[in-house]
Order: C-alpha cells, then structure tokens, then sequence
C-alpha cells in the first residue's frame, strides 16, 4: 500500500492510501477520490496509478500544476522519499 502524508498541513494531519493497482484521483470537488479541499487545489487535479513497484502521478490539465520533488511535472514516476505538491499541500511518498 503507498501511503501519501501531508509534511506540513495548516490543518488536521492528513494522509491518503492507495492499494497496488488503483487508480485514484486528487481534487477539491466532491466527486474526486481523494478530497483535498484547499487553495490553489483545482476541481479534479491530478491521477495517481498504483502499481506494484511505483506510483505514478498524472497532472489532468490542473491550473497550478504539480510538482515532484519540486520540479513541475506533467506525468511522473514517485518513489518512497519523493514529495509531491499540489497546491500548497506537500506530501511525502512511502510505502506500507
């Protein structure tokens, strides 16, 4: 199971999983799978396809893109120890 864990969340502590093989999605609207409802979050703004030995992240035309391991990407593998930022939410990759 690959765990994503907020680094610093203004609110609550916040943590996502996703089992090996789901394809799951980020966004601030109701029908998202994963509901990150803070700024700079767009509507449905990126995918995440778990696989066995990776996790890849997929920007769906978001406004204010994603950034892994700081560095704006449109599609890109995550490793355990990566960080992913959508919005101003950081997360931290790992693995259960």
């Amino acid at each position: 199971m690959w765990v994503l864990e907020a680094v610093s969340s203004e609110q609550d502590p916040l943590a996502f999983r996703i089992n090996q093989g789901s394809v799951k999605t980020i966004g601030r609207a109701p029908r998202a799978d994963f509901i990150l409802d803070r700024p700079l979050v767009s509507r449905i703004h990126c995918r995440l396809e778990a696989g066995e030995s990776s996790l890849d992240v997929i920007d769906l035309s978001s406004t204010n893109g994603i950034y892994v391991n700081g560095k704006r990407v449109k599609k890109s593998p995550l490793a355990v120890g990566d960080t992913l930022r959508v919005g101003r939410v950081e997360f931290e990759i790992r693995k259960d």
